[in-house]
């Protein structure tokens, strides 16, 4: 019997078939160990020695393949044909080794397979080869710098920038690439310009044609800044005549791109198909280990992890039959396209990721979500790399008036002959100005007639903000990183809050530009772009066996550790002036008066600066604590009645106290007064600062507010808002109440009904958002209500979701029915569980089982020891408690 190792479940599943009963297939369900999370799993002083620890699920797995190796004749690893597959194999190898699976004289060989096919797996096994102990280095290079970097930087960070949570190697960098966008964007400004397009006919239909000459003098993009510069050359268009001097058309070739790589796979996914790269690369892997098709499941696509752009020449073969025989022969090139990997590390690339059929039509395969889109993508792609060139013709027309003081150019661009785009078209993360499109045909020197002019105003606008594919595609290009890895790194910037994500693009968060900032300050050359990308080009060398990864990692940490030295010496208040330094123009903007922008708006005499506290940096007055006003770093947005942030209310007119708008860690809150501990109320969901007013921000501290007393025995019912949302109070039983205004507004019955309800342990139904009137077949209602985890449609038992992104608001009944009908059809209705008879049943089954015997009727029990009854507890498994505070009511 041969054992082979393999990574995933599901792919042992279908090699074992593929194999044949000679073969026991096992999956190590990825990574087995890994180093542990605390200090001196790599010490340096002993020249890079590394404790790894075989994870708790892993071990049971392992001892099943140690088991399994036993009476086993070869040991066959067959993992992932990438640096992280070579690295499993060697973990796999070495805990074997520790656990004395492996036999004398047995033999282990290393086979790699590019796409799970009958094919590629039998070809691959009659290859073998051995462990590739350079790649396995590289990842322990890698490996041993992620954890050096990662858990000797990120105390530092817990002790002098409280609030930042950790820094990575390549992370940091990414995130710095977003602040510095975001630095570019805060510098520019903005800067008006003008054009002017006239409709002009020259024996022709109309075509529009822009000013390019006024005066007699070529023009720029600010020749014509103001509205009195354009009118005047928008009526000199206007009362010249011109004639058609030159008709330029200049034919060209557009060649197709590549077939997909990791990085170019994540870039076009986001652009066309809105993925994040992690959705992505979740989506390939799904389409790599296979796909039941007709009973046997199928590898549908080569391995995702890949820099490489080169294709086997079957693929290539199959590629151009399928392309004549789609397309017809004039869309296949004489030869067929060969491509070059632009890759730094080529050593490690791998053919590119394509279709292990192209046969497999999108259409035929019906694949559904993620899946089915994400194949088309890859389909479309590949094929269209090995089509013709498209054919274009841009062609340019030059006017000029009689005088030659006035010129106009129209430009159009032509495809004559569509080849690729017939199938695909690559994506842009920023589109320019639309290419022109087909002009008419006119004549040298043919006279021709302004039939308008008009003057359009623009101003010029930032560089955009990243979205992920271009941060991708940064990050590429700077040499930062590697593809398989961009997936994890943006995940981890948006999970520990150093960036938001606004219409699709990367936002940095104050916290992230804040470590960005000491980074730059105090470990300045480990965030630049070429130290990280020499450095990766240096772990390239080991996985090429050109460089030792132990002289590296000493290189790499004896200028390190001598910078954490430094560090210690630091103290708090000398980080936080060079911060305040850094970030001042950001925290404190010029204000268009011209008064100074730190001056405290509370007191008037102190300076705003930068604090710190437990909690993270901070913004307070150098009056404290005279003054203790304080802002989150957060700069507001200016609005029309000034900042939507920090601002005054108004005069409480019961207190005479002043009410605030604020915003602190935990959101926007209104505050009355300014006392050592004032009295505050967060705003509800659904409730935005700029919309807050004093009538508002009384109604939220008056909370909470007694609704009437409880008919049955007379004691208050209370409303509030709380942590987990709006509720109602009676007697330490809490009702939820559907959205914030219900508070304000929920009448006694209403109340009373709710707590009803909770005590009695049913489930409150919500208020409709919408009727949406009867069923046409059974004449029930249809409503749509606000759940848990979202709006949807309510038809008798049956539930369905209103679609992700749609206003539940605007749902018509006709939708509804359609959904719901898809609901059902798939087993959404409610049904009577299978074991309800069972239990029902079981009670008397338990009483006529419970009769006893003579000689147990003699037997008396000892009771229990009396045990002390626990405290009253509230429905929510709160302890009871009279009074009542914002967090004290669930959701």
């Amino acid at each position: 019997m041969k054992l082979v190792i393999v990574e995933s479940p599901a792919k042992a599943k279908t090699i074992n078939k593929y194999l044949g009963s000679d073969f026991k297939v096992l999956a190590s369900y990825g990574h087995v160990r890994d180093l542990p999370a605390k200090d001196g799993s790599v010490r340096p002083d002993e020249d890079f020695d590394m404790s790894w620890e075989v994870d708790a699920k892993a071990n049971k797995r392992l001892s099943e393949i140690a088991e399994a190796a036993k009476g086993a004749e070869r040991l066959i690893l067959a993992t992932d044909p990438d640096r992280e597959g070579e690295a499993i194999s060697w973990h796999v190898l070495e805990v074997l080794a520790k656990k004395r699976g492996l036999m004398k004289d047995m033999a282990v060989e290393r086979v790699v397979f590019n796409a799970i096919t009958k094919t590629a797996v039998t070809e691959a096994m009659a290859n073998p080869r051995q462990l590739d102990m350079e790649l396995v280095n590289a990842y322990l290079a890698r490996r041993a710098l992620d954890y050096l970097v990662g858990f000797t930087l990120s105390p530092v960070l817990w002790r002098k920038l409280p609030g930042a949570r950790s820094a990575g190697r390549v992370q940091s960098v990414a995130l710095r690439i977003v602040v510095d966008r975001e630095l570019e964007i805060e510098r520019f400004r903005t800067q008006e310009y003008w054009t002017v397009e006239a409709e002009v006919a020259a024996g022709s239909d109309p075509f529009t044609a822009r000013l390019v000459k006024h005066e007699g003098k070529r023009l720029t993009k600010f020749d014509l800044p103001d509205e009195t510069s354009a009118f005047a050359a928008r009526d000199a268009v206007r009362a010249a005549t011109f004639k058609v001097v030159s008709v330029e058309r200049k034919p060209g070739r557009r060649s197709p791109p590549p077939p997909f790589t990791t990085s170019s796979l994540q870039q076009e996914a986001s652009r066309k198909l809105g993925f994040n790269a992690q959705r992505t690369m979740q989506a390939a892997q799904k389409l790599y280990e296979g796909i039941d098709i007709g009973g046997e499941t199928v590898g549908l696509i080569t391995y995702m992890r890949t820099d490489g752009v080169q294709t086997a020449p079957e693929a290539l073969d199959e590629a151009r039959t399928v392309i004549g025989g789609l397309y017809g022969k004039e869309y296949v090139p004489e030869k067929p396209r060969l491509y070059a990997t632009k890759a730094k590390n080529a050593q490690e690339a791998h053919e590119a990721i394509r279709p292990t059929s192209l046969a497999r039509n999108p259409g035929r395969l019906r694949l559904e979500g993620d899946l089915g889109r994400l194949y088309e993508l890859i389909w479309k792609r590949m094929i269209a790399s090995q089509m013709e060139a498209a054919r274009i013709e841009d062609t340019n027309i030059n006017l000029d008036s009689a005088d030659g003081q006035t010129g106009l150019r129209a430009s159009g661009r032509v495809v004559t002959f569509p080849g690729y785009l017939a199938v695909y078209e690559e994506g842009k993360d920023d589109p320019e100005d639309e290419e022109g499109g087909r002009l008419p045909q006119v004549t040298e020197g043919a006279a021709a007639q302004v039939k308008s002019a008009k003057a359009d105003q623009h101003f010029t606008e930032p560089p955009p903000r990243y979205s992920e594919a271009s941060l991708v595609k940064k990050l590429e290009e700077l040499g930062i990183g590697r593809p398989s890895t961009y997936a994890s790194i943006l995940t981890v910037l948006r999970d520990r809050a150093y960036v938001r994500m606004e219409k699709q693009r990367f936002v940095p968060e104050d916290k992230g530009r804040l470590l960005t900032a000491f980074l730059e300050e105090y470990f300045g050359r480990y965030v630049e772009y070429d130290f990280t990308a020499a450095l990766e080009e240096r772990l390239d060398l080991v996985s090429a066996g050109e460089l030792d990864w132990k002289v590296l990692l000493r290189e790499f940490w004896e200028a390190f550790n001598a910078k954490i030295g430094e560090t210690a010496e630091l103290r708090m208040s000398d980080v936080l002036t060079a911060l305040d330094r850094t970030l001042g123009p950001h925290l404190f903007p010029d204000k268009p008066d011209g008064s100074d922008p730190r001056a405290c708006p509370v007191c008037g005499t102190g300076r705003m600066g930068l604090k710190s506290s437990k909690y993270g940096p901070f913004l307070g007055c150098a009056n404290y604590p005279e003054c203790r006003h304080t802002r989150p770093l957060t700069v507001a947005e200016e609005g029309e009645d000034g900042p939507a942030g920090d601002r005054e209310l108004g005069v409480d007119p019961v207190t005479g106290e002043i009410v605030y708008l604020k915003t602190g860690r935990f959101g926007t809150y209104v505050q009355l007064g300014d006392g050592e501990k004032p009295k505050r109320s967060s705003l509800p969901k659904g409730w935005s600062a700029p919309d807050m007013d004093l009538e508002k921000g009384l109604r939220l501290l008056r909370l909470p507010r007694e609704v009437g007393l409880h008919p049955e025995d007379s004691k208050p019912i209370l409303a509030g808002i709380g942590r987990y949302g709006p509720f109602v109070l009676h007697n330490g039983t809490y009702a939820n109440l559907s959205n914030a205004e219900e508070v304000f507004d929920v009448g006694v019955n209403r109340a009373v009904d709710l707590i009803a309800t909770k005590r009695s342990g049913r489930r409150a139904e919500s208020a409709a958002l919408a009727e949406l009137g009867a069923h046409p077949v059974d004449g029930q209602p249809v409503r749509v209500l606000s759940g848990k985890y979202g709006p949807y449609i309510k038809h008798g038992s049956t539930n369905a979701n209103v679609p992700r992104g749609a206003d539940p608001l605007t749902v018509t009944l006709e939708q509804a029915v359609v959904l719901i009908a898809e609901r059902e059809a798939k087993g959404g209705g409610k049904k009577k569980p299978a074991r309800a008879a069972k239990a029902k049943a079981e009670p008397k089954a338990a009483a006529a089982g419970a009769k006893k015997t003579p000689a147990e009727k003699t037997v008396k029990k000892k009771p229990a020891a009396k045990k002390k009854a626990p405290a009253k507890k509230p429905a929510t498994g709160k302890p009871a408690t009279s009074t009542i505070t914002d967090d004290d009511a669930p959701f």
